[in-house]
């Protein structure tokens, strides 16, 4: 299983602007989101575009445009974050196929299956609803918004 930086980032910035859209901030520009989270511009307007292609962000042109959320923060899994941005997650070494000891199943294997689905059942199970009201941390709304992990 390999969940790369590129999913980590795709995940806090959608909680960002679901943090936003929270303090009534209808659209927020990538370089506002790219400064609040310290996630490298370029690579977030990578994120973005495929977030947008999966139909989990919209965005407007213009002075006032931006990116926000084109569904509610309730119906937003972060599953399909992570899926929109990242490769196959899968903790086996057979992508699941079986052949992962010399074309035969590993002792792991049906491990690695339980766990992958485990993984995914979490992932799909959780809104940015749910992360928003569970954070440990504080989330400012003021001019720097940080969304604490753990």
């Amino acid at each position: 299983m390999n969940l790369t930086t590129k999913g980590k980032y795709a995940v806090t910035a959608v909680l960002d602007l679901a943090v936003q859209e929270q303090a009534d901030i209808r659209y927020s520009k990538i370089a506002e989101v790219a400064e609040r989270q310290s996630i490298p511009a370029p690579y977030l307007e990578q994120i973005f575009s495929f977030l947008r292609k999966a139909e989990i962000l919209s965005a407007a042109r213009g002075p006032k445009g931006g990116f926000k959320l084109s569904r509610p923060r309730d119906q937003i899994m972060i599953g399909e974050i992570i899926s929109a941005v990242e490769k196959n997650m899968d903790a086996t070494q057979c992508s699941g196929e079986g052949i992962c000891n010399g074309g035969s199943k590993c002792i792991a294997h049906n491990f690695w299956m339980d766990f992958n689905d485990n993984v995914n059942e979490f992932l799909m199970t959780r809104s940015l609803d749910d992360v928003i009201s569970n954070r440990r941390g504080s989330v400012q709304l003021k001019d720097k918004v940080h969304i604490a992990t753990g």
